[in-house]
């Protein structure tokens, strides 16, 4: 892989913000903010909290970038799990702190949702599935691990990685075959 890749990049990011470098941390900021932004507002379904949460999963980055390894997943991933789990974590203390009121539930007007805005259930759910998805991510080779994330978080079609990894096409499509069916093999195993 050529030192251009923006995974390497971000990586050499995150090592700079492990050694407090603040301006790494601002580049790191204006890279990916956008993307993990999405995330958390896909999570939250409300704006100012999925703000409040990429300034909290920032802090975290701040924080915790010395523990950063690439081996067990891509810089975008990783940084996309601290987002998800303080978007989470933002869920469950919102949940608590409604336990803690008291009212009636009968006492509630039915607040109407968009179509597309998931219920705390399917959040859970799909909380539930992002972690045995992440598990059995795990469970793959590193470069196999690695064309997956790339296909799936940067969206790039079998050519793209093959030209990106410099790898060849054939290859590419094998790992990324092979890949699938060993990640449906381990989520059937967890349903």
């Amino acid at each position: 892989m050529s030192a251009k890749t923006p995974d390497n990049q971000l990586m050499d990011l995150i090592d700079r913000v492990a050694t407090r470098d603040e301006v790494a941390l601002k580049l790191l900021y204006d890279q990916t903010a956008s993307r993990l932004y999405g995330l958390a507002l896909r999570i939250l379904g409300n704006k100012e909290w999925a703000e409040d949460v990429l300034q909290e999963s920032f802090l975290g980055i701040w924080r915790s970038a010395e523990n950063y390894r690439e081996s067990l997943s891509p810089p975008l991933a990783w940084m996309g799990m601290l987002v998800r789990s303080r978007a989470l974590d933002f869920l469950r203390r919102r949940r608590a702190e409604r336990l803690h009121l008291n009212v009636p539930i009968e006492d509630f007007e039915e607040v109407p949702q968009d179509k597309d805005t998931q219920g705390p259930m399917q959040l859970v759910e799909a909380s539930e599935q992002a972690m045995v998805l992440h598990q059995c991510l795990e469970k793959l080779e590193q470069p196999q691990r690695q064309v997956v994330s790339l296909a799936y978080l940067n969206d790039l079609s079998h050519s793209e990685l093959a030209s990106s990894l410099k790898l060849p096409l054939g290859t590419v499509k094998t790992w990324m075959r092979r890949s699938l069916e060993q990640l449906r093999k381990c989520m059937a195993r967890h349903v």
